[in-house]
């Protein structure tokens, strides 16, 4: 039986990686300024971030259309898909995968929506484990199980440069949104289960930098890395520079260094530096 895998923009998978494994990407909307953006197509990741800052009202995101997915899904079942898995963004900070649901319904037994608890590279590892055990003849159970084993393997780190983004967004509990009382902090968090815990305060981006650090090498050997940055291509290759320096023999031989989707920068905010890691199995 053959398996095709659709995902959303938000998985950050680098578009060749997509191309190669036959991945549908379906786009997310940014809306600025009341102007609907189709993500990855409409606006570039530089200018969003560059005019981030200028915006008269804070842009929000919306989800592909039903009849985007449905699009999508037709195009996997004629080119000779039998099933389809369709993985998304976490559900507690996107309504990305009911959306998915509902144009699945027109397709009854053929597609199995997951959401996957995470955002960019931290679901896009769980997209690319399912895509490389289905190229080696996985089929849908094992394909399944992959996904699983890596999402329970997989942390999100997140050092951001201002709370204020992720303040406003309404998408955080008050435990971080909190931390907007004090002055000139760098918050360090985690993604779990679509859900943002504190992990730090810190007073500079060297310290926020440090505790990433901390927390990325105290995980062991890895798997699958990314470096995650909102338009600060400066920090993440200086993280990336430290790490190799001090750690190569635990990291694994690929590491992606990516400028993340304005769908996750707008709720972030501009130089911030992530990583989303798998361990060793």
């Amino acid at each position: 039986m053959k398996l095709g895998l659709l995902t959303d923009s938000a998985s950050d998978l680098p578009t060749a990686i997509a191309a190669q494994y036959g991945i549908e990407v379906v786009a997310s909307i940014l809306v600025i300024d009341g102007q609907a953006y189709t993500d990855g197509k409409d606006i570039t990741r530089e200018e969003f971030y560059t005019r981030l800052p200028t915006f008269k009202r804070a842009p929000t995101t919306a989800a592909p259309s039903i009849g985007d997915f449905q699009t999508r899904y037709r195009k996997l079942f004629d080119a000779g898909c039998e099933q389809i898995i369709s993985l998304h963004t976490a559900e507690k900070l996107t309504s990305i995968a009911n959306a998915a649901r509902q144009a699945a319904v027109d397709f009854p037994g053929k597609i199995i929506v997951l959401e996957s608890g995470s955002l960019s590279l931290g679901f896009g590892f769980q997209v690319l484990a399912a895509a490389e055990a289905i190229a080696d003849g996985a089929g849908l159970d094992e394909t399944l199980a992959v996904i699983r084993s890596t999402r329970e393997r997989m942390r999100v780190y997140a050092a951001l440069d201002t709370i204020e983004y992720v303040r406003r967004s309404g998408r955080v509990p008050a435990a971080v949104a909190a931390l907007g009382g004090l002055l000139h902090i760098k918050p360090v968090v985690e993604l779990i289960e679509g859900e943002v815990k504190p992990l730090g305060a810190l007073r500079t981006t060297g310290h926020a930098a440090e505790k990433l650090y901390d927390l990325l090498t105290g995980m062991g050997p890895l798997e699958r890395l990314a470096i995650l940055h909102t338009h600060a291509p400066a920090r993440a290759k200086e993280f990336l520079e430290l790490l190799m320096d001090k750690h190569r023999k635990s990291l694994p031989r690929d590491i992606l260094v990516v400028n993340v989707t304005g769908v996750i920068g707008t709720h972030v905010g501009p130089n911030g530096l992530g990583v989303a890691a798998v361990k060793a199995k």
